[in-house]
């Protein structure tokens, strides 16, 4: 996603090519409709590949629109104030008029592209609640700053906090189930427990698992997860709400140390998004 801005400026990529380079030169030169909005074909020919330098004979559709305060801030207002509730909101441009909807929701679409319209969701940061400030929860939240998570450890416990080693993050002194209500119930929320603590982490469980939040997950071996799962159950968790955890956490890669533990927490959440779970 790229935006081209008067007189001839540019926030984003398309190809990493020079793809961007010879439409912002069409675009500067006016060379397109601005009332309705373009689709754009590049790569069609080996020759274009050669041309633009895009890689293994790739064919790229760019959707072109043009933007103005007149027709659009409207729209784009609306997705300002989703994002800033921590909403999902959904665009809809029709292709023959360039009119565009807004609908709101809780869950992150891929793009569409049909033959009518473009169909394209907003959503705020991920956002992830660590709770526990060891080293474990140190190596996961060095891994998801990298993904662009908005990370945040819970702790209440005075010592582990005085002794974190981690990132430069918030670290919250209260107890989990506060921080899980105020901070991580709406679906581009995730909560992992990594306390071992079943004082600590059970509490955040019991609020995660009946919040919104997409993902919940929980250190611990298998023999663990069956007795904190016998623990929320006669906490009067629903069962429905406690299929919901992720535990053990992580996908089964033989990790050990705390970096490893924390690649496989990482790579489970990446599938499970790009799965569109």
């Amino acid at each position: 996603m790229a935006l081209f801005l008067p007189p001839a400026s540019q926030v984003g990529s398309l190809s990493g090519g020079c793809v961007e380079e010879e439409l912002l030169a069409s675009i500067v030169a006016d060379e397109f409709d601005t009332q309705i909005p373009q689709v754009l074909q590049y790569g069609v020919s080996a020759q274009e590949n050669a041309r633009l330098g895009l890689p293994c004979g790739g064919h790229l559709s760019i959707f072109l629109q043009y933007l103005s305060v007149e027709k659009d801030l409207d729209w784009l207002h609306r997705v300002r104030d989703a994002l800033q509730a921590r909403a999902v909101a959904q665009r809809r441009v029709h292709r023959r008029s360039g009119a565009t909807e807004v609908s709101l929701g809780e869950r992150f679409a891929e793009l569409h592209f049909g033959d009518d319209s473009l169909t394209q969701s907003f959503g705020p940061r991920q956002r992830m609640l660590l709770v526990g400030a060891g080293q474990l929860a140190a190596s996961v939240a060095e891994l998801a700053l990298g993904l662009d998570y908005d990370v945040l450890v819970c702790d209440p416990r005075d010592d582990a906090r005085a002794d974190w080693r981690g990132p430069a993050i918030p670290l919250l002194p209260g107890m989990p189930d506060d921080a899980v209500r105020a901070h991580a119930d709406d679906s581009q929320s995730v909560v992992i427990t990594l306390t071992h603590d079943p004082r600590i982490d059970d509490m955040a469980l019991m609020e995660a698992l009946e919040s919104k939040a997409w993902y919940v997950g929980a250190l611990g071996s298998l023999r663990t997860t069956e007795q904190r799962k016998e623990r929320l159950s006669a906490l009067g968790v629903a069962s429905d709400a406690i299929d919901r955890l992720h535990a053990p956490v992580g996908l089964d890669i033989g990790s050990k140390t705390p970096p490893e533990i924390a690649v496989s927490i990482i790579a489970e959440l990446v599938r499970l998004r790009r799965r569109g779970v």
